[in-house]
């Protein structure tokens, strides 16, 4: 029988022993059970600030090139606004053409990199999730725990072990 299956066991029989009320039962059987908070994790740990980074870096050019189309875009409505009323029509349309395929490019390259973020964001969250997974099972055989749980409605900081699971990835 596996291990899950035995810790899976032992709950069900505890739960029984509750609800059956027979104390001599629960005390013949201790579990030892934890809690892990996931947002925590993926916001204060090592390797979830060093992706954040990587990102960072990764999307800088082209953050800044979106800011660039930004600003000619306001520069070029500030000219139209300023200069409208004395250029020649022609002039004038063109500009405005101009501005509005700028907008174009603008949101289309910002979907973009919206797009591309995410992609990657779900990349890095996998890669964090799995360093996590193997430190809480290294976690929880050395310290012999029976069930450790990911995120709960209200956790006693007795059986929080994420600060446990953040020092343990900190250094992978």
């Amino acid at each position: 029988m596996g291990i899950l299956n035995k810790n899976l066991l032992r709950l069900i029989f505890f739960m029984a022993a509750l609800v059956m009320g027979k104390s001599t039962i629960a005390s013949a059987v201790e579990l030892k059970i934890g809690i892990v908070n996931q947002e925590r994790l993926l916001r204060e740990s090592a390797p979830a600030k060093r992706s954040q980074g990587r990102l960072d870096k990764e999307f800088a050019a082209r953050r800044a090139e979106l800011d660039r189309m930004q600003k000619q875009g306001r520069d070029l409505e500030t000219s139209l606004q300023k200069e409208g009323v004395t250029m020649p029509e022609a002039d004038r349309v063109a500009k405005e053409r101009q501005i509005a395929q700028l907008t174009r490019d603008f949101q289309r390259m910002q979907r973009e990199i919206r797009e591309d973020r995410t992609l990657r964001q779900n990349e890095e969250l996998a890669s964090i999730q799995e360093l996590a997974q193997k430190a809480i099972s290294e976690i929880a055989d050395k310290e012999k725990f029976d069930l450790i749980l990911q995120d709960a409605v209200f956790v006693s900081p007795r059986i929080d072990i994420t600060d446990k699971v953040i020092k343990a990835l900190a250094d992978k």
